[in-house]
């Protein structure tokens, strides 16, 4: 182990960089507490998609609901959007509050883990990576047969 690393407890959260010419996308897991696997099913992810449609300051692209996790792309809705913190925050409180079995709470981990594409990756070959994660964790044989998965909005990427 080199010791010259810092010890994360935490995930550190870079700020979001604007560049002129290039999108904004940002790949982000968020992990349930105590990775209780909880979302696989159908009212979970009813609850997720209400509260990410009512969480309009970013806009949610293509994601894969696990059962004790989420990965997903997003993307501010405008240039003055809040940050990406208090974005997620803010649709994990929408999702608690409307959670069908509150015998479940509390429903997530604290933090959540974030990275900015960046100009020589590609959304498509990330995305191919995040959608087999239902295949990898052998829940389906196909990926398209994964029923928790989609895309909220079309995100761009050059």
């Amino acid at each position: 182990m080199n010791s010259s690393l810092p010890n994360r407890r935490h995930p550190a959260h870079p700020p979001v960089v604007n560049s002129f010419d290039n999108p904004v996308i940002i790949f982000v897991t968020v992990c349930m507490a105590d990775r209780k696997p909880i979302l696989a099913n159908q009212e979970a992810f009813a609850v997720l998609l209400a509260a990410w449609r009512s969480a309009a300051e970013w806009q949610v692209g293509r994601f894969v609901v696990m059962p004790d996790h989420i990965h997903f792309f997003c993307a501010p809705a405008h240039e003055q959007a809040v940050p990406l913190i208090n974005w997620i925050r803010y649709w994990k409180s929408c999702a608690t509050k409307n959670w069908p079995r509150p015998e479940e709470h509390p429903l997530w981990q604290t933090d959540h883990w974030d990275r900015q594409l960046r100009r020589e990756e590609s959304y498509a070959d990330k995305w191919e990576y995040v959608r087999l994660n239902p295949v990898r964790q052998k829940l389906v044989a196909r990926p398209d047969d994964w029923p928790y998965q989609g895309e909220l909005t079309v995100l761009n990427w050059r």
